[in-house]
């Protein structure tokens, strides 16, 4: 895929997501006081989470497959552009802010975010395929993590605190994958 090309994705999937949360009327949480909740919530969320990946760089099975993973040609890039835009904008705004906010009014708050879970981790199977990972496992393990997404989203009043532990997983997750490779 051509670097035109991944930008061009990059920025549909952000505008997807985007105007999923503008159509639904998502609370952002962008602006004091939901601003101030999600910091805190995010950050120690995002500390937690880069702390676990860092110890588990030292589990042999862990080095393994990220030793093995594909990564792309330009880190830069993927770290400063297409994770933060393309996945966790877009992800946030699409599931935990489109999807959680409808589904929470039309069947209460719990089951809105267990849907929108639901839908996050089928979301990531054709992810998995192209990796060559488990299905199941990725299924649960990223629903666990959207309902996870979900609650700092109800908890924290809009949607800083699950971009901040989203990014969290995913940048550390590249950043040892690469420092594992070398990269």
């Amino acid at each position: 895929m051509s670097v035109r090309d991944i930008r061009r994705r990059t920025v549909a999937r952000a505008m997807a997501g985007t105007a999923m949360a503008a159509a639904a009327r998502a609370p952002l949480g962008l602006r004091p006081p939901q601003l101030w909740s999600g910091l805190r919530l995010g950050g120690v969320a995002a500390g937690t989470v880069a702390v676990g990946v860092a110890s588990t760089t030292a589990v042999p099975r862990v080095r393994t497959a990220m030793g093995d993973r594909d990564l792309p040609d330009d880190a830069r890039r993927w770290l400063a552009y297409e994770i933060p835009l393309g996945t966790v904008w877009a992800e946030e705004t699409l599931f935990r802010g489109g999807l959680q906010s409808l589904a929470g009014r039309a069947f209460g708050p719990g089951r809105g975010r267990l849907l929108q879970a639901i839908a996050f981790g089928l979301w990531h199977i054709p992810d998995a395929r192209r990796a060559g990972e488990p299905m199941v496992g990725t299924v649960l393990v990223t629903g666990l993590a959207g309902w996870v997404f979900g609650w700092l989203a109800e908890r924290s009043g809009g949607l800083l605190a699950p971009m901040l532990a989203h990014l969290a997983i995913n940048e550390a997750g590249a950043v040892a994958a690469l420092a594992v490779q070398g990269g």
